[in-house]
């Protein structure tokens, strides 16, 4: 066992305190990561106050994780010493079912291992990225491209592939009018894989606020969804909305947006049910979808693209003693785009 520093919540919304906790030996398939950054997403904080119901105590959140291999074990083939590697959401999966068997680790059927707020194989309680190693099945780590920085590379982990699937699986490219719902953590994430992508990109957001950083990364159009003419004026213009807010939208407005046949789909999580009227959807054969994350295989191929066309997110860079501070922040939606922990100082 390895003890190593780290930042726990001790308890549902109690401040996150630094502490040590203990990291399991590198076993035969596993690697060893030094941690460098540590992005902080909104889904840490709805843990961490177990908005999304129970949740585990200690709680070392946080799976954005890039770093540096350490030390492999002696079956490693896919890493050695020295690699820049990255963790996302999941540590592990059965690898048999049908959706492990298809890369679609993220929906095993007997439900994946979280990198965080999880019980691990060994039934033991899983600790994520929030200090300064990991210890990580191979099959679970992804190689982080040398045209990334480590620090911009590591919100890729969770908010890069979460944009990233939803966009590929609906097919967002050349001639399809594409909109991203929130420019915040995920939200900015889809406007610059949406633009490399080829899609034509707008976003709605509740004002104009960030109108000018919108259309800096890579946005076509801009609206405020808290004013009325922007439903009448965008009545069925897009093939694809990807709604990245965690509070509860009027539904029924955003699917009159769409074309014929247009998805609405979800990757932000709300911590209260919505409501529906169905006819917006069987009106007009629209789909309203939901996505979470992406495979390891996907998640490598979202790391190579951002890499190929320069993508990283917008970030600020703090020190651990910040992390309740940025907490307060995200809530605030105070944050251009992803806060990033600077894991050195843990």
């Amino acid at each position: 066992m390895t003890t190593v520093a780290a930042y726990a919540a001790p308890a549902a919304k109690a401040p996150l305190e630094r502490t040590t906790i203990e990291r399991r030996p590198v076993g035969e398939f596993d690697v060893l990561i030094d941690i460098k950054f540590a992005g902080i997403c909104h889904s840490d904080i709805h843990q961490a106050q177990e908005g999304w119901g129970e949740a585990i105590f200690p709680m070392v959140p946080g799976h954005e994780i890039a770093g540096v291999v350490a030390e492999v074990g002696a079956g490693v083939t896919k890493f050695q010493v020295g690699d820049r590697v990255g963790v996302g959401c999941m540590v592990g999966s059965c690898r048999e079912c049908e959706n492990c068997k298809a890369g679609r680790e993220q929906y095993c059927v007997q439900g994946n291992v979280p990198t965080y707020n999880g019980i691990g194989k060994d039934g033991e309680p899983t600790y994520g990225g929030y200090s300064q190693k990991i210890v990580v099945d191979e099959n679970y780590v992804v190689r982080i491209p040398d045209g990334l920085s480590l620090d911009v590379a590591a919100p890729l982990l969770c908010a890069g592939i979460t944009l990233y699937s939803p966009l590929k699986r609906w097919q967002a490219g050349p001639g399809k009018k594409v909109a991203i719902v929130g420019l915040g953590g995920l939200g900015h994430m889809g406007v610059k894989i949406a633009h490399a992508l080829g899609a034509e990109v707008t976003v709605l957001s509740q004002s104009l606020r960030k109108k000018d950083d919108g259309l800096k990364l890579g946005a076509d159009h801009y609206y405020a969804t808290s004013d009325p003419k922007t439903f009448e004026e965008l009545r069925g213009t897009f093939d694809l909305i990807v709604s990245t807010v965690s509070a509860p939208l009027d539904f029924n407005a955003y699917l009159s947006l769409l074309k014929t046949e247009g998805a609405l789909v979800n990757v932000g999580a709300p911590e209260e049910p919505v409501s529906l009227n169905l006819f917006s959807v069987i009106g007009g054969g629209k789909t309203l979808a939901g996505s979470m994350i992406g495979g390891i295989a996907e998640t490598q191929e979202m790391l190579d693209f951002c890499a190929e066309h320069g993508i990283g997110a917008e970030i600020e860079l703090i020190a651990a003693s910040e992390i309740n501070t940025a907490y307060e922040r995200v809530i605030g939606s105070d944050v251009r785009y992803r806060f990033v922990i600077d894991t050195a100082t843990i």
